[in-house]
């Protein structure tokens, strides 16, 4: 059973120097709830969302182990190809990044481009960066602006191969990368997915 009472977790900021890896389970631990739970290289329980409403994805909260919010998600109503608003702070009018649909003759299903540092506050520049990969599957490299891998996402598999469910997820994330900023992402092809 994992641990969900309160410790500290690996990291105390939301970034390393070193690759970080994490599991991420597409399900929520309070039962008859939607949402998922990052799991750390030791086991701890770092990142989860519970939506209790599965009729409620147009907002969802990641929050650390304690269940303080660290973004909130916000997929646009009038939005027909799928526009998320992701903010950190919860008293900001404005998005600290934006994912919207890529369009193009050759882009296919499954590209979406993220526009980061549109809030002028985070000591982040504003860039453009890119998810690809396969929705189906939620499988997916995360890109920065100058094309440089900022972070994977793929199925889990066992020691001998075995994929362990089609929710259950491996997340590797590169040196100076935010894991807030790659954890929301998970979170957002989960909702495209609808699997939360």
């Amino acid at each position: 059973m994992a641990k969900v009472h309160p410790c500290i977790p690996s990291s105390s900021s939301s970034w390393s120097t070193q690759r970080e890896t994490y599991t991420i389970w597409m399900k929520s631990l309070v039962l008859n709830s939607n949402g998922y739970t990052v799991y750390d290289s030791n086991g701890e329980v770092v990142f989860r969302i519970d939506n209790y409403d599965s009729k409620c994805r147009s907002e969802v909260y990641l929050m650390d182990l304690r269940g303080n919010i660290v973004c909130t998600i916000l997929r646009k109503k009038l939005s027909r190809f799928g526009l998320w608003d992701c903010y950190n702070d919860k008293d900001s009018r404005i998005p600290w990044f934006k994912v919207e649909k890529a369009f193009g003759f050759f882009n296919n299903d499954s590209v979406y481009d993220i526009l980061v540092g549109t809030n002028k506050a985070q000591n982040i520049s504003s860039s453009n960066h890119r998810m690809e990969g396969s929705v189906h599957n939620l499988e997916f490299k995360i890109f920065d602006g100058e094309g440089q891998i900022m972070a994977v996402m793929q199925r889990k598999l066992s020691s001998s191969g075995v994929a362990l469910g089609e929710d259950v997820l491996f997340v590797t994330i590169e040196p100076h990368v935010d894991h807030i900023f790659v954890m929301a992402l998970a979170a957002i092809l989960g909702l495209i997915r609808r699997k939360m």
